[in-house]
């Protein structure tokens, strides 16, 4: 009785608990933590738009619509959709590190197959592969952060890691661009894939292992914790500000490419791969915006960003190069910080069983993505760009009421 007692006194003055913080928040400190989850972000999206900038030349290599070729794109994000939850389910009883090199790593090995690809259809079985693969990064890494961060510090450890994606994305995007003009668009696939490669390599070596994980003992506990994530109001709406977000930043930087093909702009591959410079925006924005998260809470700030990405979109209408690139530029930043606050609101929503949780976030995130990539392509024929900037200033407007009317601060 007075060793229990001696230890609820230990307890009540905190010396346990504080060197316990002391250590989570030094290791989240670290500049090689912080790289190991920078570059976790990089080495997917490096990938998973990188055909982006190539829908011109693909439309006019494979003799294809601006509908057939774009699913270069929806191919690899229906794949990520698909696989989440039972990669979230996995990791649940798996553990982290070991899950997310793993998928890295087979990220790697489909993109640089892909320069073999003889045809379009061909090209977009190898895309769909490579999207298998990345729910392992990302919904695993979304889990780790919401584990091994402590609370206050969420927003801007998740922030460096979606400054990593940001990042990759548009070295993605330009690398295709600026390759294929030099060469041919085999040759920045088989690029790509080595970056991919080296990027697991160097999260190998980085990312410590997690010290707060405890995996599920059976598939059925994991599919109980399913079932109750599908019965939470909170992260059901926070799927749906996902579904959206991830809608308008893909289906504007899809059709934006034809947009500035044609007259009055007309631009080539390496200057369509140029135009995701604006993403280097998002990179300087979206540290700020996780601190912005910290101090005012993930529904403010997602409903002032979605504001600013319906007002980029509507920038974009203009016919002055400038301005669209401002007005992409805006709604680039403006979904990132989107991005941010919708993963750093699903791990507090979750409670337990985060993996789960995030895998069923991110398959409803990139059923958007997918989806933006087409249905913005059935109005084209008839409206162009004006209908696309439509749809998404709508979806934003959703976004915003979503998160308004049902998020807790």
């Amino acid at each position: 009785m007075n060793a229990t007692k001696s230890i609820g006194t230990l307890k009540a003055r905190w010396p346990l608990g504080a060197l316990n913080l002391r250590r989570t928040d030094a290791v989240h400190a670290r500049p090689g933590v912080l790289l190991a989850l920078f570059t976790m972000g990089f080495a997917t999206f490096v990938n998973l738009y990188a055909t982006q900038p190539l829908l011109p030349r693909f439309r006019q290599l494979f003799h294809a619509s601006e509908l057939m070729v774009s699913l270069t794109v929806s191919a690899p994000v229906l794949a990520v959709a698909l696989a989440a939850p039972v990669v979230g389910l996995l990791a649940d009883r798996l553990g982290r590190k070991r899950v997310i090199v793993a998928s890295m790593l087979g990220v790697a090995i489909p993109t640089a197959l892909a320069a073999t690809a003889g045809n379009l259809g061909q090209l977009i079985v190898w895309r769909f592969l490579q999207g298998l693969f990345i729910p392992g990064i990302i919904a695993v890494a979304m889990a780790y952060i919401s584990e091994e961060t402590p609370r206050p510090s969420v927003g801007s450890t998740m922030a460096t890691y979606v400054t990593g994606t940001v990042v990759g994305g548009f070295a993605g995007r330009f690398a295709a661009g600026l390759i294929a003009a030099r060469w041919d668009w085999r040759a920045a696939m088989l690029v790509l894939g080595l970056a991919t490669f080296a990027g697991a390599l160097a999260t190998w070596r980085l990312l410590p292992r997690s010290t707060r994980f405890m995996p599920h003992a059976n598939t059925a506990a994991s599919l109980q914790s399913l079932r109750a994530h599908l019965r939470n109001p909170q992260l059901l709406a926070t799927y749906a500000v996902g579904f959206n977000v991830l809608f308008c930043l893909v289906g504007a930087f899809t059709y934006v490419n034809f947009y500035l093909a044609d007259e009055p702009f007309c631009l080539g591959p390496a200057a369509l791969a140029s135009i995701f410079g604006v993403y280097l925006v998002g990179a300087v924005v979206t540290p700020v915006a996780g601190r912005i998260l910290d101090r005012v809470g993930c529904r403010a700030a997602l409903v002032g960003a979605a504001g600013m990405a319906a007002l980029g979109m509507l920038l974009t209408l203009a016919h002055s190069l400038p301005v669209v690139l401002a007005g992409l530029a805006i709604a680039a930043s403006a979904a990132f910080t989107c991005q941010s606050a919708a993963s750093s609101h699903v791990g507090k929503a979750a409670g337990e069983a985060r993996s789960s949780a995030a895998g069923l976030y991110v398959a409803m995130y990139y059923l958007g993505g997918c989806f933006g990539s087409v249905l913005p392509g059935c109005l084209w024929k008839q409206t162009g760009w004006w209908g696309c900037a439509g749809i998404m200033v709508c979806v934003q407007a959703v976004t915003a009421l979503i998160a308004n009317k049902l998020w807790r601060n």
